[in-house]
């Protein structure tokens, strides 16, 4: 068997083929079956004369997304949607499927109910082909610059920023909560391994309902020791211009199908635009937006930000209040920490959150009692007492991002929304199927 990419490199030949159908028509004994695989779709022309009894009953019984094996000769067609036709020798059904219940022109809800069918749809395929690619591109950058790949737990006493928005779960007689942030359990790698990362879901218990947020996503969470903020921002726009250039490289059928920018995409490589939290408030201030200091940005701000941008943007030193516990104080400017965001272009969000780790342990301490006097949330210290050893025992100065995985794949796809960039989408009002 072959795939239909291959097949149609074998024009002139008798290939077989098996895969689904995706249309069908019939017209003066030929049946016009276009059936699909992974690699795309090839029309199929069963004549009733050229077939035995068997597969012209198998091409007139056949229906929408019924399971079918074809053998015959490839030849090219420039009547065919693609180009191509295969025209049978013998056809067969290997399961016929029941009435499709997706038909051209429905609902957003009907096709999230029927996500495990419409995830054959070829935009779907595509993205989801793009979608381990980009996984794939990830892992290849952060291997060939020497990091090692961890397997942190899921399942948590502790969260990784101040312990709210988690999913609490039952864990025999204790109550834990699905992680939101690796990190802590990154940052416990760094003295063993120095370069480090993760890639697994995390959770996010927000009820939050915009184009830009799932309550499952997967982060990737790299660690590096004696990394500063700008080595990390450094190390971020390289491997965002590598999963870009790989993507335009290797992926230009699915760049074809989503009628994606090329060359837009082809220049995503660094340098990538910094601008301060305090000059990016003046900024959007002066285009009608309404921020004063510790204020965080939301997706109005964000497409303000970035709208005429080609290239992703670098947020850095934001309010101190507004960040994480751990993010290192900015020693030029005690109001801001060394944090950055890297927001994508054309208003796609937030898709890297990076920050200088406090590595003190009195400082760190320090900041996670002013996180308590500030907002009320209490430490469960003992939970945290694992990490603070991180700190008592060969504490050197480090770095970490987090990269949400779904973001950057709604950005370089260019999503409307991005349960799209997941097979099966957990949102606050989703949880089947």
């Amino acid at each position: 068997m072959m795939y239909i990419n291959e097949a149609v490199r074998e024009a002139g030949k008798t290939v077989k083929l098996a895969g689904w159908v995706h249309r069908k028509r019939e017209s003066g004994g030929i049946a016009f079956i276009i059936i699909r695989d992974r690699t795309g779709v090839l029309q199929v022309a069963v004549k009733k004369n050229n077939v035995d009894t068997h597969s012209w009953e198998a091409a007139e019984n056949t229906t929408i997304e019924s399971s079918v094996k074809v053998e015959g000769v490839v030849r090219k067609d420039q009547r065919a949607p693609t180009g191509y036709e295969l025209e049978a020798a013998t056809f067969e059904n290997v399961q016929i499927s029941e009435p499709y219940p997706i038909t051209e022109y429905q609902s957003t809800e009907l096709l999230l109910d029927k996500r495990h069918l419409w995830l054959r749809s070829r935009k779907m395929t595509g993205v989801m082909v793009a979608r381990a690619h980009i996984f794939k591109y990830a892992r290849e950058f952060l291997d060939g610059e020497g990091f090692f790949e961890v397997t942190p737990p899921t399942i948590t006493l502790a969260g990784g920023e101040t312990g709210s928005n988690l999913f609490e779960v039952s864990y025999y007689d204790k109550k834990a909560y699905l992680t939101e942030s690796s990190q802590l359990y990154a940052e416990a790698m760094v003295p063993v391994l120095e370069k480090i990362y993760s890639l697994v879901p995390a959770y996010r218990a927000e009820k939050s309902r915009t184009t830009k947020h799932l309550a499952e996503l997967w982060m990737l969470e790299p660690e590096m020791a004696y990394f500063d903020s700008e080595q990390s921002m450094k190390l971020q726009e390289s491997m965002i211009s590598h999963i870009a250039s790989r993507f335009v490289k290797n992926d230009g059928d699915i760049i074809e199908l989503l009628e994606l920018d090329r060359k837009e995409l082809a220049d995503v490589k660094p340098p990538f635009k910094r601008i301060s939290y305090e000059k990016a408030i003046e900024l959007l201030n002066g285009k009608g937006a309404k921020l004063k200091w510790g204020d965080d940005f939301g997706m109005k701000e964000e497409m303000l930000l970035t709208e005429d941008e080609k290239k992703p943007v670098f947020v850095t030193d934001w309010a101190k209040e507004i960040k994480a516990f751990y993010a290192y104080v900015n020693p030029d400017d005690p109001r801001t920490v060394l944090s950055d965001d890297m927001q994508a272009p054309h208003g796609h969000g937030e898709i890297i959150g990076g920050t200088q780790r406090e590595w003190r342990l009195d400082k760190l301490t320090e900041r996670m009692r002013e996180v308590e006097e500030g907002t009320g949330v209490r430490f469960n210290m003992d939970n945290y007492e694992w990490w603070l050893d991180l700190r008592r025992y060969g504490s050197v100065p480090h770095s970490g991002f987090g990269m949400g995985m779904e973001r950057v794949i709604k950005w370089l796809l260019n999503l409307d929304h991005i349960r799209d960039a997941i097979p099966f989408p957990r949102m606050s009002n989703r949880l089947y199927p």
